[in-house]
């Protein structure tokens, strides 16, 4: 049974920093692509980062480039998500996916595997 576990959401201040983690079972870790998700009230849900299988390419969104990274730990099959210099339009709820194809993941943000879920929130 494939899991996806977030934890590391919290509350910071404008130009603070968290790390979001996506603990993964049930998956061959480094043959599927994860990605960060976020959704914030009342808006639709956007890619954030992906890490390609493998693990050799990272992508971002425009908007966090330069602030966040992702990496993977292969002996935790764990995915993390650097985010520096946030900023209260960060705020959403992020999620982990995985998937073994990687365009239907980071350009469709079709999964069948979705996290639960951790809460950012960045106050000015």
């Amino acid at each position: 049974e494939v899991q996806l576990a977030e934890s590391g959401g919290g509350l910071v201040q404008a130009g603070g920093s968290l790390t979001l983690s996506c603990a993964t079972s049930g998956i061959t870790f480094d043959s599927w692509a994860i990605a960060w998700f976020r959704q914030a009230p009342g808006k639709e849900r956007e890619g954030v980062a992906c890490i390609s299988q493998s693990h050799n390419n990272t992508y971002y969104r425009d908007s966090v480039k330069g602030r966040f990274t992702i990496s993977s730990d292969n002996a935790k099959n764990t995915v993390y998500l650097q985010m520096n210099d946030l900023k209260p339009e960060d705020t959403a709820i992020y999620y982990c996916a995985a998937s073994e194809q990687l365009l239907s993941l980071w350009i469709m943000s079709i999964s069948h595997y979705w996290g639960q879920g951790t809460q950012v929130t960045v106050s000015s």
